[in-house]
């Protein structure tokens, strides 16, 4: 049960990520936004490991792992979406995106040997038809860009994360986890800095609102999110844990009604329904799912 709401209110802060990025992108370039937000939350965690006097990484091995983990999840993720938001609309952002806990589930069967149950497969399909209906709307208006561009980005992001959960798991078990995020963090925000000084004007406008937002995406979007999700993947398997970033776009529905005004129509509220069954099938307890297919018993 605390793993559980550990993971959804990871989910939950990824969510509010969202507008947090909105308000910062009015005065600071994306890639240097995304490099400042890195290595702040980085910075913040590695700062508590070292007042707790948490073990650091040694061994090589470590290091290349979480250098990766930061290259994919922090550098490949941060580029990929915040470039594609420039290219394609936000429902074929969400819809591709969420294809990352499909990948991750092929990609952990394959190195991490976690399989999913027939059950976890049917709700994995399910969590993917609800984003799919949560996102219609968006995918049937008007849309102009760059498509072909945009997709790469968001596949890019996508498989960058993938990599790094599976790694992310592998790891959590050998290393502290304030530590391991702290570091991958730092490590990918100076990928990140590296390509903003090359390709923007890394100039910023350090006003209240920017200050505000790079703060509430640093500290407790990023730096709070990933630890915790550290220490959840420690001791539940990937393709459970991952099934709930399907929350992510539903936690971002019903903040848009609640601050925004905002409506939610029959195809998306059917797609939450969907959604939520399918986190939950994903989660079926084995031994409960033998006995459904068993038609009851012991």
């Amino acid at each position: 049960m605390l793993n559980t709401a550990q993971i959804i209110l990871v989910m939950f802060l990824w969510a509010i990520c969202f507008p947090l990025i909105v308000l910062g992108l009015s005065y600071a370039p994306h890639l240097t936004f995304a490099a400042l937000r890195a290595f702040l939350a980085g910075a913040t965690l590695l700062a508590i490991a070292l007042i707790m006097k948490r073990p650091q990484p040694r061994d090589i091995g470590t290091w290349l792992m979480l250098g990766t983990i930061g290259l994919g999840a922090t550098t490949l993720g941060f580029f990929g979406m915040f470039h594609a938001s420039e290219f394609i609309s936000p429902g074929v952002a969400t819809v591709i995106a969420n294809t990352q806990p499909l990948m991750a589930a092929v990609l952990a069967s394959l190195v991490l040997k976690e399989r999913l149950s027939r059950f976890g497969k049917i709700g994995l399909l399910l969590g993917f038809f609800g984003i799919v209906l949560i996102a219609l709307p968006s995918l049937m208006s008007n849309m102009n860009g760059n498509y072909t561009l945009g997709i790469f980005y968001i596949v890019l992001a996508a498989a960058g994360i993938t990599v790094s959960n599976v790694l992310i798991r592998r790891l959590a078990h050998r290393i502290d986890a304030l530590s391991a995020m702290g570091w991958q963090l730092v490590l990918g925000s100076c990928f990140l800095a590296l390509i903003a000084f090359f390709t923007e004007d890394t100039h910023i406008t350090w006003n209240t609102p920017f200050i505000l937002s790079l703060l509430g995406l640093a500290l407790p979007g990023t730096a709070l999110a990933y630890w915790l999700w550290c220490r959840v993947l420690g001791q539940v398997q990937l393709n459970r844990a991952n099934a709930f970033s399907f929350l992510v776009p539903i936690f971002g529905l019903t903040l848009g009604v609640v601050f925004f005004q905002e409506s939610i129509g029959v195809l998306p509220a059917v797609g939450i329904g969907l959604t939520v069954l399918g986190i939950l099938l994903v989660n079926w307890p084995v031994k409960w799912e033998r006995t459904a297919l068993l038609g009851g018993g012991k």
